[in-house]
């Protein structure tokens, strides 16, 4: 781990104590825990923003060759 030194305001300590009294947690793995839960919940948003980007990107192009038709030619049964 490395350690690092953040800023709280006053409200925000007394929050951090008093969790941190009720679930018996060290004030450090209270704020660890925080911000794993803000970087999935960041990541999950991120990746669902890209996916709205590019949904679609594809259609009604003819430029490129039919997606199904090579896929077809993959199948193994249609041999």
């Amino acid at each position: 781990m490395v350690r690092t030194q953040i800023y709280l305001t006053e409200r925000e300590r007394a929050a951090l104590n008093a969790l941190s009294a009720e679930t018996g947690k060290k004030q450090s793995e209270l704020i660890r825990e925080a911000i794993d839960e803000f970087i999935v919940r960041l990541s999950q948003s991120r990746r669902e923003m890209v996916l709205d980007r590019v949904a679609g990107i594809w259609k009604g192009r003819d430029d490129i060759p039919d997606f199904a038709e090579i896929r077809k030619s993959w199948d193994r049964d249609s041999a």
